[in-house]
């Protein structure tokens, strides 16, 4: 396994903070003329929080997930209401220790899947407790 603590932590929907978007986007390519520039004010829990109850942040803590774009300390958003379904990104709880893997939904079981060559597939057998705790749908990223 690869993440010996994970710590929960619930949006806080009663201290929402609005911040400024630019309307138009911003230019990957070109820069744009700056009288073209139109802002609105956006709070980032109303864009990536699609279930206030079941939704959730966690600190990512390893690096079995980098290839993913999981780095060591960044934070995830999780809903918890969403389905497991195969390629997806879970945080689940296998014996009694949570971990986040891509899961991988085959004819003969399901493997939880590293994104680091140095970590292995974990094969899901019946010998295992499993609980996919919930989706990865977001993450956030410091640069």
């Amino acid at each position: 396994m690869t993440i010996k603590k994970l710590t929960f932590f619930h949006p806080d929907q009663d201290q929402q903070k609005s911040l400024h978007l630019a309307q138009e986007g911003i230019s990957a390519g070109f820069p744009s003329p700056a009288d073209d520039f139109k802002e609105l004010r956006i709070s980032i829990d109303q864009e990536v929080v699609r279930n206030e109850e079941a939704t959730f942040y966690a600190r990512v803590s390893g690096e079995s997930m980098q290839g993913a774009g999981l780095d060591d300390g960044d934070l995830l958003v999780i809903d918890r209401s969403m389905e497991p379904q195969h390629d997806k990104i879970a945080v689940c709880y296998i014996d009694g220790e949570f971990t986040i893997k891509r899961l991988k939904v085959v004819s003969d079981g399901v493997f939880l899947i590293p994104e680091n060559p140095k970590y292995h597939p974990i094969k899901v057998t019946e010998e295992n407790d499993l609980i996919i705790w919930g989706i990865v749908t977001y993450v956030v990223k410091k640069l």
